[in-house]
């Protein structure tokens, strides 16, 4: 199919201006190029099926911008996918007028400030939004308030919770949101467990409302001071747990755990907790099912097997075993505790809480002594 003279006419003009990106409005049938001096836009009049007509305008796109008149090439597509794009190639992704390309674009690790303010009129979208925030550069640039802001605003609209999850922790990157914002967000999620786990992943020293230290924080301090100085990763658990940005993530796992709505929100929750206390299981091994982690857990504060850093702090702490078996087993959970009890990953809500209460049991109980004074 071949395009109106006028269509023609028209998109090559607009194409020797050098737009910085080109956006198409498939709906309203609407070619857009952004340039230095604005947006400029080529009403199209279809001859034909409007399908088939967009086919051949994205070929004169992709004939003059890459030297190939297939639209967005086949090769192109897998290298993008691939993480094989060229960063000198994202200008002309963007130049496409092909959503895939911008999604290409957003997601390489050479996008700068520039490219991304030019991706982001070409597409705005969550994910979009997303992709961008997880590179520092974009980040901490011009364009990371805008794109936190958005990711705001279209909260309320997300309904995957591994979406929301993401959401919440990229906006709290410092200095996209004020701390007026994040209390506000904060707020919101009181009943949105998937709001909390974006903290918790985010800021999980740095929560807002702190609740206060435990009683016997002054004392661990005094106790420990010495074997934090040698570097004992035991001794900084155990104070960092013990003061008000640690009992305030605990109060704040509990609350996930109390009433997680989906496995995503369950799973998310125990990779914060292994990565948090990761310090007494150097390597990690998420596959531990509960029983394993309760036996390894009994056996690491054993006295005849313990690390000598366990046996250092129960020297200094007669009565700290049980919190540092806590902390082990804490440090080693992972997707292997639920694979036994949720071997269907749809399960969720009601039904999988009460399949998960074997293992949310024995975590309250574990959480719960991490909050109570050493020897209580």
């Amino acid at each position: 199919m071949e395009l109106s003279s006028e269509d023609s006419f028209r998109l090559n003009v607009l194409l020797a201006n050098r737009p910085q990106a080109i956006r198409i409005d498939e709906s309203r049938m609407i070619v857009y190029g952004l340039s230095e001096k604005g947006e400029a836009k080529v009403p199209l009049n279809p001859i034909g099926r409007p399908e088939t007509y967009l086919r051949t305008v994205k070929e004169l796109i992709s004939g003059h911008v890459l030297g190939s008149p297939g639209g967005y090439p086949v090769y192109l597509r897998r290298w993008t996918r691939m993480g094989q794009m060229r960063d000198e190639s994202l200008e002309q992704l963007l130049m496409l007028g092909e959503p895939e390309a911008v999604v290409a674009a957003v997601g390489s690790p050479g996008l700068t400030d520039e490219l991304a303010r030019r991706a982001w009129w070409a597409m705005e979208d969550a994910g979009n939004a997303r992709r961008m925030l997880e590179n520092p550069a974009i980040a901490s640039g011009s364009m990371g308030r805008t794109l936190a802001a958005y990711l705001i605003d279209y909260l309320p609209f997300e309904t995957e919770p591994e979406q929301i999850m993401a959401s919440v922790r990229l906006v709290l990157q410092p200095g996209l949101i004020d701390a007026e914002q994040r209390l506000e967000l904060w707020q919101k999620s009181s009943r949105k467990q998937a709001y909390l786990v974006g903290f918790l992943q985010a800021m999980p020293d740095d929560l807002p409302q702190q609740v206060s230290a435990r009683t016997d924080a002054g004392r661990l301090e005094a106790t420990l001071g010495g074997a934090i100085a040698d570097e004992n990763a035991c001794a900084r658990l155990l104070l960092r747990i013990a003061g008000a940005p640690g009992q305030t993530f605990l109060e704040t796992v509990a609350g996930v755990l109390a009433k997680p709505p989906t496995q995503e929100v369950v799973t998310a929750t125990f990779d914060l907790l292994r990565v948090y206390f990761a310090d007494l299981r150097p390597g990690g091994d998420p596959d531990l099912t509960l029983d394993a982690l309760v036996a390894d857990a009994d056996a690491y504060v054993a006295d005849a097997t313990a690390p000598v850093e366990v046996r250092d702090c129960g020297r200094l702490l007669p009565d700290v075993a049980p919190q540092l078996a806590a902390m082990r087993l804490l440090s080693g959970l992972g997707y292997g505790v639920i694979r036994p009890l949720l071997p269907d990953p749809t399960t969720l809500g009601s039904l999988m809480r009460r399949k998960l209460a074997p293992v949310n049991d024995v975590l309250k109980e574990r959480i719960k002594l991490l909050q109570s004074v050493v020897g209580a």
